[in-house]
């Protein structure tokens, strides 16, 4: 298999704002003050055009080294120039707790280190405003350049020459500089000193959360690097969990399947605090339990799909003009349309992410009968809805069907309320819910299966196969050892599958045939396999998909079956969610390991 091409990019960030940066230690992506910001740094999608970003420039560069340090989000870039000259790039965003909250400013650091040789270098900052517009107004202070932005200023602040870094200047670098940017707010203290600090905490802060990750034996790296991926993707200040932190990275070259993706889709979100409590990383999960009950009580009408990570943020979708986009693929969207379509499954995501807070004996405040009530209202949507039209979990645009996968999560809302009533004590209620609940269960495998195709199909009377099947068994509507099950599982191996590449589907859509596969799906066959017991299957497939990952450890949305490319937007929460979940159900245990010596 050919290695992931483009995409080759890593993230840092703080659970407040997130940047993306090549292997060179370009910033190349940055939206400021949050993740769905406007983009300071946007040269992800200029195309051609070389403006938003910053980077550090070494004279007869030949060649480059980059890596996360291990267990944190702080990236070092080696940058060696053919004649032996060498510097280091640390780059990190802020994060550690001071004064007994955590500090998480809307900040970027650049340690620039000499390494080897008298390395000549220049320090480029162009940011953007507006969505691509140049900035032209800025202003000089002894240590720092101020930018004006269309709604923030953002400000530079460095120890080294500003005049020289505003004039895009080479000079030899002789001992270590630093950067800051981020608000337009005075570095306290003495630069360098405060940017060691904050590394020395950053690395501290990272290096003790993995410590305390419950993860298994096998893949730790490739498990550690997805959970802390994930966490980045959080909004700490309200729970929200993003998409991905990209916007109109298309699926696939050519495609126009651009979209905004910095927004937080109660399913998808569902799957992350899924994988990442799996893995004990329960304030992650607590914090969108509380973004979502927030959303719930707040609503009047129905749940949308998704929501800014400020819930009454707008999503309007427009189109950014001065952004030529992705390899000039254009159509950069600014918000998303989905938040005013219909999608039911949201409502059996919120109660299936709620679920922990009546079972989960670590979290401090338990699930009792008033949240109960609460979420038996969406329950009761859920059951209104379960078998009703929408845009399904892929979001049609252009067709609207009774899906078999929403069905599915309705039921799944309706039938854990059953569960949780009986956990509660309160027969009734129990008795209501599990009736709807076996009623819908009967319904929904009765016009999802499809004869023709001896599977559990997309929508109710199709005959188009839908990866999403392979969720059955996980929420419980089917057993994995159903015979209709199996044949299911059967029908995409055969109809899905592209060069060992999972499709989401093989119809044509709103855009035409889809041409890269959707790299859940993937996962979603691996956990098929070792639910029917088909572990050798299952562990050779993750194998494989470790391999789609790019050299930092990270997945996008999509995966070219022919090139191995990386397409969609990135990091994709539930690309990374998915590859723990597999990790997590094939590695062999600790015990299996050390105690027994099993090889």
């Amino acid at each position: 298999m050919k290695k992931p091409q483009g995409l080759d990019l890593a993230v840092i960030g703080n659970c407040r704002t997130a940047a993306l940066l090549d292997t060179n230690a370009r910033l190349v992506w940055w939206c400021f003050p949050r993740f769905d910001g406007d983009p300071v740094f946007s040269r992800l999608l200029t195309d051609d055009e070389e403006k938003g970003f910053c980077d550090v420039v070494l004279d007869g560069c030949a060649e480059s080294e980059s890596r996360y340090i291990a267990n944190t989000a702080v990236v070092e870039t080696i940058l060696r120039a053919s004649d032996g000259a060498a510097i280091k790039i640390t780059d990190f965003a802020p994060r550690f707790r001071n004064f007994g909250r955590m500090f998480r400013p809307p900040q970027l650091v650049r340690v620039i280190e000499p390494v080897a040789g008298m390395p000549r270098i220049t320090i480029r900052c162009r940011p953007t405003k507006n969505y691509g517009e140049t900035i032209d107004r800025r202003s000089l202070g002894s240590s720092h350049i101020r930018y004006e932005g269309t709604m923030e200023a953002t400000r530079l602040t460095t120890d080294a020459s500003v005049a020289l870094i505003d004039r895009e200047a080479a000079f030899v670098l002789q001992h270590a500089v630093h950067v800051f940017i981020g608000n337009d707010e005075p570095v306290i203290g003495e630069i360098n000193q405060t940017a060691r600090e904050f590394l020395d905490h950053t690395l501290d802060y990272w290096r003790e959360w993995v410590r305390r990750l419950s993860i298994g034996y096998e893949w730790q790296e490739a498990v550690i690097r997805a959970a802390i991926t994930l966490k980045l993707s959080s909004f700490e200040e309200t729970g929200a969990i993003v998409a991905a932190l990209t916007t109109s990275i298309p699926e696939a070259e050519g495609s126009h399947r651009n979209w905004d993706y910095r927004f937080c889709w109660l399913r998808d979100a569902h799957y992350v605090v899924k994988a990442l409590n799996r893995i004990g990383a329960t304030r992650t999960m607590e914090g969108f339990i509380n973004f979502t009950l927030g959303i719930a009580h707040e609503e009047k009408t129905d749940l949308k799909p998704c929501y800014g990570i400020v819930p009454n943020s707008s999503l309007e979708e427009v189109i950014a003009p001065h952004l030529k986009g992705y390899d000039g693929a254009g159509m950069v969207r600014v918000g998303n349309a989905a938040a005013v379509q219909v999608q039911n499954d949201s409502y059996g995501g919120v109660i299936m992410a709620a679920l922990p807070m009546f079972y989960d004996r670590r979290l401090p405040r338990p699930g009792d009968e008033n949240l109960f009530h609460l979420l038996e209202r969406l329950g009761s949507r859920a059951a209104d809805l379960a078998l009703t039209p929408d845009a399904g979990i892929w979001e049609y645009r252009g067709k609207s069907r009774i899906h078999s996968n929403s069905a599915a999560m309705c039921w799944a809302g309706v039938s854990r309320l059953g569960a949780i009533a009986t956990h509660l004590g309160l027969s009734d209620r129990a008795q209501h819910w599990n009736k709807i609940a076996d009623t819908l269960q009967a319904e929904i495998l009765e016009k999802s299966w499809s004869e023709k195709k001896q599977a559990f199909t997309a929508a109710f009377g199709s005959d188009d196969l839908d990866a999403s099947a392979l969720l059955l068994p996980e929420i419980g509507l089917v057993d994995a050892n159903d015979p209709r099950f199996v044949s299911t599982v059967t029908a995409i191996e055969r109809e899905l599958i592209r060069n060992g590449h999972v499709m989401r589907y093989a119809a044509a859509d709103d855009f035409g045939f889809p041409e890269t596969a959707f790299l859940i799906c993937h996962f979603w066959l691996i956990d098929a396999y070792a639910l029917l017991g088909r572990r050798d299957e299952a562990r050779a497939m993750f194998e494989q998909a470790l391999g789609f990952r790019n050299h930092y450890g990270l997945l996008s949305e999509d995966v070219h079956p022919v090139t191995g490319a990386l397409w969609g937007n990135f990091p994709q929460t539930y690309s990374m969610a998915g590859l723990i979940s597999s990790a997590m159900r094939l590695s062999r245990s600790w015990e299996d390991r050390y105690w027994r010596a099993s090889s």
